[in-house]
């Protein structure tokens, strides 16, 4: 996507950067996230950095996925895991789902005000017979680090 922008729009710097090690004091008017911060661990050092990155009446706007996000099929896939004898780990789970108030706790604890939060259901759609497989491909191969290919297509 940053070389698409970067193409499309050759005027307008575009870096690719780690969330939780931002390095800007004060430089800008708003931060705008959309669908990365439930990718983003540990989420703290990503608020710290984005809060001090604006300037003083800044403002910063995220859409992400929030708590019980995916649940379902998450669950799912845990609870298969289990069933062939494996031990899901913690660190496995490549995702940070928070509820409204545990996230506005973080912005608070890194320095915000928070004026203004919902959550709204948005369900992920799975298309075609292979809908659930290519979104597990995509997005969830993390939670089967260390399982056999054998074990995986069980």
């Amino acid at each position: 996507m940053v070389k698409q922008a970067i193409k499309k729009y050759p005027h307008i710097q575009f870096m690719v950067q780690d969330a939780t090690i931002l390095e800007y004091h004060s430089e800008f008017d708003a931060v705008f996230s959309n669908t990365t911060l439930h990718w983003v661990k540990p989420p703290i050092r990503a608020l710290q950095g984005i809060y001090k990155s604006l300037k003083q009446g800044g403002r910063f706007v995220a859409e992400f996925g929030g708590k019980g996000n995916v649940q379902t099929i998450t669950d799912e896939v845990i609870k298969q895991i289990k069933e062939v004898g494996l031990e899901f780990k913690k660190e496995q789970f490549p995702w940070f789902y928070p509820s409204i108030a545990e996230y506005s706790n973080l912005m608070e604890e890194g320095g915000f005000r928070v004026t203004f939060a919902q959550h709204f259901d948005r369900p992920t759609q799975l298309h075609g017979d292979n809908g659930l497989k290519n979104w597990i491909d995509m997005f969830c191969t993390h939670m089967f680090d260390g399982i056999s290919e054998h074990t995986k297509k069980k």
